[in-house]
């Protein structure tokens, strides 16, 4: 709070600057404060190594300018007020500067004050001012783009939330520091016009004011208002053209990384042909007849000399790299060993998903499935690399997992996909083909199309969907692939400090992190979620020092998920819906179990698998047809072996023991088989 106070009594005293009278003294201890100040920001732009270091400079500049301008109604008080008593009625600051710059004469005065006015308004000011309108119009126009890259790279996993948004706020202050500073070059160039306009109004108004009311003679009325009017003149404009410098410095340095002189020497004096050819030029011009030798031949011999100094270390082997430092050099081959959890390679044709202003890019809906994925199973899947591949056709699109194909298709940019939810093949014009992530009768659409289709009852999808929804199957029959033991890791640390201490008592005296993770690979391979972590760990816990067959360690964490599985599985009506195996099955499968133990095989007749086949296909055909999705229901010690077998022909059917139902659960027979 005490800068802010000391920042509001700042402005409030530059406001009674434009009001109130100042004395001498204190105007000078201002004046000396206004070109002090100056010069630190000077220092500080020619020291920072990027624009960014200094975004406070448009309102240093704007806070400065009104300084300058309150010092020069307060100056010009002091003239027309105190200026028949002498030069040093406003001050001995304005008095000095006012001598040195005349020499005697106000004239050369007025002549050196007008060319520092000129090099200030005509050059520096307006300089910069271009310098920072064209660099704050292609800043914004540039934001787009760059914002894309930032969701590009977040969405591949190059970056992370927290650099992304680091990066985001990055680009957010340098549009709004080139914008602020196009406004600001604006009050510089006022002061210089102001500054200009004051210095006229006090020569003319002092002389009268000497002349009439004072009765001075007209040459020492010219003399004595002139000369303290100059030294004002140029009290204000020498630290004005400082500051302006800081600012042409601060905006034309938008491009260089370092400071000034690092950037300097680094683009400049590192070139020995260049340094050559200056060495030459100035040996040259050192021998034009009337040309004074010293200073050109010093200049010829500096530059020759850097020149080849130069040219010797361009020249000069480099030092043999460190024993250390030579492994790197195997970088290239070892980062070629990575492998990408997930990946999507995009014809040439499909790039614009990644940038897609109009609609929903591609990158935003990975974004937005990972986050979903992550509540649904209980991890966070690795990050999506998105790369081009010209060898694909020039709308197709590949998705691998572990570096292996798991599904292609193909998409039609500027279409939409319609498809019947009655089953049937779509009756519009358009391309007919197969949807890639279910197989069901499709149709590409024209745009234009889109609301006679939702009118038909057709559900439409932009290209984008459709491929982010074969990735989403893709990604939960494999969740359990890319669950690695890192990730699991991963889930064990973020447990809070009170779950942790059961994992300290599990791993590793009850059960090795490796069983914990073939449990969980068990339970995501049957789209079971892993959310309640310290459930599923409490399950391993109490079963892990009994047996160590990771199907009985499954079995028993399924029973402690019960009221997750039977809520996930229930119907639109609250229900679980069932189809029952039969007492002969249940009997059929217990008899066809053979060895001891943990070491138990099913052992089914062909003939009989068969059948069960057919039977378990036939009951949940009748229920499809009833408008239900219902589970399998098996006795506990079956249900492994029954899945086994479900998991070949219908592998999104989910199959059930009488342990994994929750005593809550309200049951719906719908069939038997």
């Amino acid at each position: 709070m005490r800068g802010e106070v000391a920042l509001a009594i700042g402005i409030i005293g530059i406001i009674v600057l434009l009001i109130l009278p100042v004395p001498s003294f204190l105007l000078d201890v201002l004046l000396a404060l206004s070109i002090t100040s100056a010069v630190l920001i000077l220092m500080t732009s020619l020291l920072i190594k990027k624009p960014l270091e200094f975004t406070a400079f448009p309102t240093v500049l704007l806070m400065t300018t009104l300084f300058r301008l309150g010092l020069n109604i307060a100056s010009t008080r002091l003239i027309l007020g105190h200026g028949h008593e002498g030069t040093d009625g406003a001050g001995h600051i304005i008095q000095a500067f006012g001598a040195l710059m005349m020499s005697g004469n106000f004239v050369i005065g007025l002549v050196v004050f007008a060319i520092l006015l000129v090099v200030n308004f005509v050059v520096i000011t307006k300089g910069s001012g271009r310098i920072a309108e064209v660099a704050a119009r292609f800043t914004l126009d540039s934001m787009p783009g760059k914002q894309m890259a930032i969701d590009a790279d977040l969405s591949t996993g190059l970056i992370d939330q927290d650099m992304a948004k680091l990066r985001r706020k990055e680009l957010e202050q340098e549009s709004t520091f080139f914008g602020a500073m196009d406004g600001a070059s604006k009050f510089v160039r006022g002061d210089a016009m102001a500054g200009l306009m004051i210095v006229g109004i006090n020569v003319v108004g002092g002389i009268l004011i000497g002349v009439v009311q004072h009765h001075l003679p007209l040459g020492q009325a010219a003399s004595s208002y002139t000369i303290m009017t100059i030294g004002d003149g140029l009290v204000s404009q020498i630290p004005a053209l400082v500051i302006s410098i800081a600012a042409g410095l601060l905006v034309s340095k938008s491009g260089v990384e370092g400071s000034a002189d690092k950037a300097l020497v680094t683009q400049l004096a590192t070139n020995p042909i260049a340094l050559g050819m200056v060495s030459a030029a100035a040996g040259i011009i050192a021998l034009i007849p009337g040309m004074p030798i010293i200073p050109f031949a010093a200049l010829s011999l500096g530059s020759g000399a850097l020149a080849w100094r130069r040219s010797q270390a361009a020249k000069a082997p480099p030092p043999p790299p460190p024993k250390a430092a030579a492994e790197p050099a195997e970088e290239p081959i070892s980062a070629s060993l990575a492998i990408d959890d997930v990946k999507i390679e995009l014809g040439y044709g499909l790039l614009n998903l990644i940038n897609d202003l109009e609609g929903r890019r591609l990158t935003d809906q990975i974004k937005a499935l990972r986050k979903t994925l992550a509540s649904e199973y209980g991890f966070v899947i690795p990050p999506v690399r998105i790369l081009d591949n010209m060898r694909l056709p020039n709308q197709g699109y590949a998705i691998r997992i572990k570096e292996m194909e798991a599904g292609t298709g193909e998409v039609r940019l500027g279409h939409l996909m319609a498809m019947d939810p009655r089953g049937g093949q779509v009756e519009l014009p358009g391309e007919h083909m197969r949807e890639p992530a279910f197989g069901l009768p499709a149709t590409w659409i024209e745009e234009s199309l889109r609301e006679e289709a939702t009118f038909r009852g057709y559900t439409t999808v932009d290209p984008a969907t459709v491929l982010t929804t074969h990735l989403t199957e893709l990604l939960k029959e494999n969740m359990a692939d890319l669950l690695s033991y890192a990730e699991v890791q991963k889930l064990l640390k973020d447990l809070t400090a009170e779950q942790k201490k059961l994992v300290e008592d599990l791993i590793p005296s009850v059960a090795t992190a490796s069983t914990v993770q073939r449990v969980l690979q068990a339970l995501l391979r049957e789209k079971v979620s892993i959310r309640d972590l310290p459930a599923i760990l409490e399950g391993i816990a109490e079963a892990a020092p009994h047996t160590t067959s990771i199907t009985n360690l499954v079995e028993q964490v399924r029973a402690r998920l019960a009221r997750q599985i039977c809520w996930a599985n229930r119907g639109d009506d609250g229900a679980l819906p069932i189809i029952a195996l039969s007492p002969d099955w249940e009997q059929a499968f217990a008899e066809a179990l053979i060895g001891t133990g943990d070491d138990k095989q099913l052992a089914l007749a062909p003939s009989r698998l068969q059948d069960f086949i057919r039977g378990v296909r036939e009951a949940f055909e009748r229920a499809a047809l009833s408008g239900e999705a219902p589970v399998l229901l098996t006795g506990p010690g079956i249900r492994p072996y029954v899945r086994s077998i479900i998991e070949r022909f219908r592998g999104q059917t989910v199959v059930m023991s009488q342990s994994e139902i929750h005593p809550r659960a309200r049951l719906k027979t719908v069939g038997m088989v």
